[in-house]
């Protein structure tokens, strides 16, 4: 059986693997060719560096919840609802990623801090969603007219305890599903027509 092509996929998956054994202070470039069966410059083939390399893992990671979260911000529905359902779904799917992957989540964390210009593409293509919701509120009339793009900041800044993995400490205690719930009705209020 020949081997498996060596594609940006595979490294992506093992560069996963190695940080989540690992942790990114110890991973090493070596560590995914090892896994994968490979010399280290065929990594660097297709990853001119090591924190090129990063910087996909960490683009990879934040696109996963994209697809999800638009499907939420163009769906059916009132748009309060819209905006509720999307707000949960990026408070659960943090929340997830931190319990179900607790390595993975940390590593995230330090290599969104070396990558802040993924981490900021990543932010501004959420705002752009709830700046979609807006703007079909408003059109819907469901939402007072409002600045949109400042709007859709402050929805997101508004709601950034349960988001930012800063404050994923916070999001196993009890009461925090009441007080999501608090910020969620106060954000609509504000914005309702």
């Amino acid at each position: 059986m020949p081997p498996e092509t060596l594609t940006a996929d595979r490294i992506l998956e093992a560069t996963e693997d190695v940080l989540r054994r690992y942790g990114p202070a110890k991973a090493t470039v070596v560590d995914v060719a090892r896994v994968l069966g490979v010399s280290h410059g065929s990594v660097y083939r297709h990853f001119r560096t090591k924190a090129a390399l990063r910087e996909a893992v960490t683009q990879r990671w934040l696109d996963r919840s994209h697809a999800t979260m638009k499907s939420i911000a163009e769906g059916p529905g009132r748009t309060p609802a819209r905006l509720r359902a999307w707000l949960s779904e990026l408070f659960a799917a943090k929340r997830r990623k931190a319990g179900d992957d607790p390595e993975l989540f940390a590593t995230f964390m330090a290599l969104a801090h070396e990558n802040s210009d993924v981490v900021d593409r990543h932010i501004a293509t959420m705002v752009g969603q709830i700046a979609a919701i807006l703007r079909d509120g408003i059109a819907a009339g469901e939402f007072a007219p409002t600045g949109i793009p400042a709007t859709a900041q402050a929805v997101w800044d508004a709601s950034l305890r349960f988001h930012d993995p800063a404050h994923a400490a916070d999001w196993s205690r009890p009461g925090i599903d009441d007080e999501f719930n608090a910020v969620c009705d106060l954000i609509l209020r504000g914005l309702a027509a």
